[in-house]
């Protein structure tokens, strides 16, 4: 089989507009969704993303290349602002490994990123100038994580919703969105997104059973590194694990999912 398009899905929106699109262009058979896993994701994210190919038809690769926790103790900090060892090391080394071998083995291909300019502030600078109907080098998209090599082998990046609102793709979708964010969540990837700030991280903790066993996983790498998870000074204060008692749950959460 040889894939035209290859979609990196998270089991987030975005994503998931762009596999949806990119069945309806070139039809399923040539569609290949990539999961990576950080071994951190939510339940409801795990069987989401085993419904897309249910949806779609395209075929859904699961890549894992470690798990958040271990990144996290192997350099000894939470991710967050510019450095996110997790998505570098869990995500995009991975991926550009992937799109290497795959080239090498059927030829050229595009990868389709749920990019979006409104976003985010840092997204809407990096993107700037760039067209959502244009295909790219990869190195032109992400110059410090993927090679000048990937486009001589035939790789290409687009941007097909780069201009596209969150209603947008809300109604695109059609209701058949992740249902994390019907309960208000945002960001839907990790569980929570340990980079995201202090309020999303505390309402993924109290979400559900899952998410307070989550919130004593962090505790434990937070002991094991001396650093908190929270880094602003209201959520520090709030969080202060002093005076907070956990919930009477089970122990260390450290399982794969």
């Amino acid at each position: 089989m040889t894939y035209k398009i290859v979609v990196p899905v998270s089991g987030g929106k975005d994503s998931q507009a762009c596999l949806k699109m990119a069945v309806s262009e070139v039809g399923a058979d040539h569609v290949l969704g990539l999961f990576f896993d950080t071994q951190f994701e939510h339940p409801l994210t795990y069987k989401h993303i085993g419904t897309l190919s249910e949806l779609y038809g395209a075929k859904i690769k699961v890549v894992t290349a470690g798990s958040v926790d271990q990144k996290v103790l192997k350099y000894g900090y939470f991710p967050g602002g510019g450095v996110r060892h997790c998505t570098d090391e869990l995500k995009l080394q991975p991926a550009k490994k992937f799109y290497k071998q795959m080239a090498a083995q059927q030829g050229g291909f595009v990868v389709y990123l749920g990019m979006r300019l409104e976003e985010s502030g840092e997204r809407s600078k990096r993107y700037a100038g760039k067209i959502q109907d244009n295909l790219y080098p990869p190195h032109e998209i992400m110059p410090s994580k993927f090679p000048k090599y990937l486009s001589a082998a035939g790789v290409m990046f687009k941007l097909p919703i780069l201009e596209w609102s969150f209603s947008d793709v809300m109604d695109y979708l059609d209701g058949e969105h992740n249902p994390l964010y019907d309960s208000g969540f945002k960001r839907v990837g990790c569980f929570p997104c340990l980079a995201a700030g202090d309020t999303h991280k505390e309402k993924a903790f109290e979400f559900d059973d899952f998410g307070q066993s989550q919130r004593i996983r962090v505790r434990n790498l937070e002991d094991a590194i001396g650093k908190s998870i929270f880094t602003s000074k209201g959520g520090s204060q709030r969080n202060n694990k002093d005076q907070i008692k956990l919930f009477d749950g089970p122990g260390c959460a450290m399982c794969n999912i």
